[in-house]
């Protein structure tokens, strides 16, 4: 596999054991049906105790029966994964990333030992319910809203977009406590089999077909004040919980365009044209050189990323720099892989545009690529152009 400037070789045994058993068990039990699995917009959701039982969710936290690998492996998990299909590392990132750490941040202890062994064996799913059909890029807009009675909160509104929602056991729903002064956001542990909580499948996706996708529907839902994430209120809960999300994606679209090189450069090698490989001509060699050029690159970012967080420098801004490059370098390579394939390439026989329609789900979700560019503005010019 790619590793240009043999970043690999720096690695420790459990991070070696963990890009391994990641790689294996993807080419022994993913690959073979994702193509399938993409074509009929569903997801395998036969491997999701599996994918528990290998220590894919959360890895990266302490505690509950969790690995608490370096912040690499994590990062080296999501690359595998993604260099199978966007859905599975999705439902493992939403898994992680976005239910069980606001849980272990945020948690009480009850909540920490009802869902996260759970949830990280596979035998509890969890969704993130911020997303709503009128505010997607400004969360902080939300209307779902939870008012206080004596029995604990009800909470109303809507959210779309919501992966895993459709087979999830339990929500993180983020809401405006309109009880409290100033109204602030709150999250709220959710059981998706109270009265008044329904969610619809959302087909017909031309991009992330094998991931399930849902929208979540509230109207009098009950919960009790037990169920509130009492670490945290305001836009933090979720921003940090996004911001977890986005490391891993950073990782992972860079997964996903080392497939699509991997496929193209093996494609060449092989596909004869005018009496040899096409890979002799110098128009597909410069096509493979920037390729890993800016694969590696952006392998570089992912792996910078990392040694920040492990030592406890990453900022939100990092990953957002992280996410807009890489996701972008992903989607734009992938487009490249495809056209090497020729004919061959939009056939579900090769993953690159499958690679490349699952890209315009990744450029656009955990914040779209405008956004990122309007955070790093800031950051740069201390000029919010989003207000």
């Amino acid at each position: 596999m790619l590793d240009y400037v043999s970043l690999e070789a720096d690695l420790d045994a459990e991070e070696r054991m963990i890009r391994d058993t990641a790689r294996e068990f993807v080419d022994e039990k993913v690959r073979p049906d994702i193509a399938d699995h993409y074509e009929a917009g569903t997801f395998p959701t036969d491997l999701i105790p599996e994918l528990g039982e290998l220590g894919f969710f959360a890895p990266n936290l302490e505690g509950y029966g969790l690995p608490n690998v370096s912040e690499t492996a994590y990062g080296l998990l999501m690359q595998e994964l993604e260099a199978c299909d966007s859905g599975v590392r999705s439902m493992a990132s939403v898994q992680g990333s976005l239910v069980m750490y606001p849980i272990h941040a945020y948690g009480s202890e009850a909540q920490k030992d009802e869902w996260l062994r759970d949830m990280g064996t596979g035998e509890a799913i969890g969704c993130f319910g911020l997303t709503e059909p009128e505010h997607g890029s400004n969360p902080s807009g939300m209307e779902t809203a939870a008012e206080k009675d004596a029995d604990g909160y009800v909470i109303n509104g809507s959210k779309t977009w919501i992966t895993n929602a459709p087979i999830a056991d339990v929500a993180i729903i983020w809401a405006r406590d309109r009880s409290a002064d100033d109204e602030p956001v709150r999250g709220f542990l959710v059981e998706t089999d109270r009265d008044g909580f329904s969610t619809n499948k959302l087909d017909d996706k031309l991009s992330l077909r094998a991931s399930i996708t849902g929208e979540i529907g509230l109207n009098d839902v009950r919960v009790p004040e037990e169920n509130v994430l009492p670490g945290v209120e305001g836009m933090k809960g979720p921003l940090s919980c996004l911001t977890q999300a986005r490391y891993g994606i950073a990782w992972g679209a860079v997964g996903a365009a080392r497939d699509a090189f991997e496929q193209a450069r093996e494609y060449a090698l092989e596909r004869d044209q005018f009496d040899g490989p096409i890979a002799r001509f110098q128009l597909q060699q410069e096509k493979l050189a920037e390729m890993a050029t800016q694969i590696t690159t952006a392998q570089l970012l992912a792996y910078r990323l990392a040694e920040l967080k492990e030592r406890g420098d990453l900022r939100p801004q990092h990953v957002s720099m992280a996410k807009r490059n890489n996701v972008r370098m992903a989607r734009d390579q992938a487009r490249v892989a495809r056209e090497m394939l020729g004919g061959n390439g939009i056939t579900t026989d090769y993953s690159p545009m499958r690679h490349m329609a699952n890209m315009e789900t990744v450029y656009t979700y955990e914040g779209t690529h405008d956004i990122h560019t309007l955070i790093l503005g800031q950051d740069l010019t201390g000029i919010a152009a989003f207000e």
